[in-house]
């Protein structure tokens, strides 16, 4: 039998499903089974699950089993090509064959998993995941998941059996340290975000490595969008950091703020306004501050501000380094101290400006006063600032719907 006649017979038979012709070749020449290619460097198992034909699988597999551990000219195996035609039967016998083909990857660096993932084949995912979970682990190009792939082929049903069995992977970032809600939002894929945020699988919103999260990227698109408002509801209730995730940043922000109100407080103690004297004389001795005495009652406020922005600096400091940042008790007492150091370093800066500017400023009480309407002010803006975005939100809505 001619080489290029018995390719074209066999392939004929595989197409169509004739397992009595191949057989019959078969018994022909039985070396047929192994050394037959077709285009790609495809083998029978290859063209018999493009075509679908379960029955040629069955009868290839109980002749040669290892030809489902061969690949094509694009590193597809078998496995491969069944799952992508989305033939179920296929797939269940080449897995019993060869399972370990789960996790061979192709010239796309997509194993198995990853190929029903972005065809949409559920049945396929659920019997891929049923073997084994951790192939649907493996990263694709620029670390991507099996998740971020879900979105970018806008395959919501095979997202749902992902998140179902890996919800851990819908906070993994890929190299660009994108999470899948910040592909979300950009693909405008409403109804992802809003089965993610019932299913309570989201529960802050990450930064990728420009610093925006998914509600970042949310502002700066085009808002006239019919799903900008609904996904702007579900998002910014998120916005505001997780206490896990946000506590490192506020602990490294506040040390460094601890730092400099502890080293201004120290320079002020040793250099106060105005200097300190230079000679002993009757009235004073070498070293004394200046103003401690042309200025006894003000000196006493300067100093009394100053050691306390000190001394709740170092216990600042203290409670961050030796502290359990997750302990309510550790981080409201360091943030008391911090805000009490802050307002005593804004004390103790008022206090110089009378000294040193006596004809534009007033009495330490008027320099108190100030403080305290500031930090008023700012708490009362922080207090409202949900409230009035919510509002705005609402408001914005309603003219839509209008």
């Amino acid at each position: 039998m001619a080489g290029e006649t018995a390719d074209k017979i066999i392939y004929d038979a595989v197409k169509i499903g004739d397992v009595a012709t191949l057989k019959q070749v078969f018994q022909q020449d039985p070396y047929l089974v192994h050394e037959v290619s077709f285009a790609h460097s495809r083998n029978l198992l290859h063209i018999a699950a493009i075509h679908g034909q379960t029955a040629i699988v069955e009868e290839v597999l109980r002749i040669d089993p290892r030809l489902a551990r061969s690949s094509d000219s694009h590193k597809s195996s078998p496995l491969h090509i069944a799952v992508e035609e989305g033939e179920l039967e296929i797939t269940k016998g080449l897995l019993s064959a060869a399972p370990e083909m789960r996790w061979w990857r192709d010239d796309q660096g997509m194993n198995p998993v990853h190929v029903a993932a972005v065809k949409g084949h559920v049945m396929i995912l659920e019997e891929l995941l049923r073997l084994d979970l951790n192939p649907a682990r493996e990263r694709v190009h620029r670390g991507q998941t099996v998740l971020h792939l879900c979105v970018k082929h806008c395959q919501i049903q095979t997202l749902k059996v992902l998140v179902e069995k890996l919800g851990d992977l819908v906070c993994a970032k890929d190299d660009d340290g994108e999470a899948i809600l910040h592909l979300v939002v950009r693909s405008n894929q409403l109804e992802i975000i809003q089965y993610l945020a019932e299913s309570n699988k989201i529960m802050n919103l990450a930064t990728n490595s420009m610093g925006k999260t998914a509600l970042d990227i949310l502002r700066e698109s085009f808002r006239d969008t019919s799903t900008y408002l609904e996904m702007y509801k579900i998002l910014d209730p998120l916005s505001f950091e997780s206490i896990s995730e946000g506590i490192p940043k506020m602990t490294d922000l506040a040390m460094v703020v601890a730092i400099l109100i502890a080293a201004m407080a120290f320079q002020a103690a040793v250099s106060p306004p105005g200097g300190v004297w230079q000679e002993d004389t009757p009235s004073h001795s070498a070293g004394r501050a200046v103003m401690a005495t042309t200025h006894p009652s003000i000196y006493r406020h300067f100093i009394g501000a100053t050691s306390t922005a000190f001394i709740s600096s170092i216990i600042t400091i203290l409670l961050i380094s030796i502290g359990e940042p997750q302990e309510f008790f550790y981080m409201a007492t360091a943030t008391y101290s911090m805000w009490v150091a802050i307002a005593s370093i804004g004390v103790s800066f008022g206090v110089s400006l009378i000294i040193t500017n006596p004809m534009e400023t007033k009495s330490v009480g008027h320099i108190v006063v100030i403080v305290a309407f500031v930090f008023v002010i700012v708490f009362v803006l922080l207090f409202l600032y949900r409230p009035v975005r919510r509002w705005l939100v609402s408001s914005l809505e309603k003219e839509r719907r209008a």
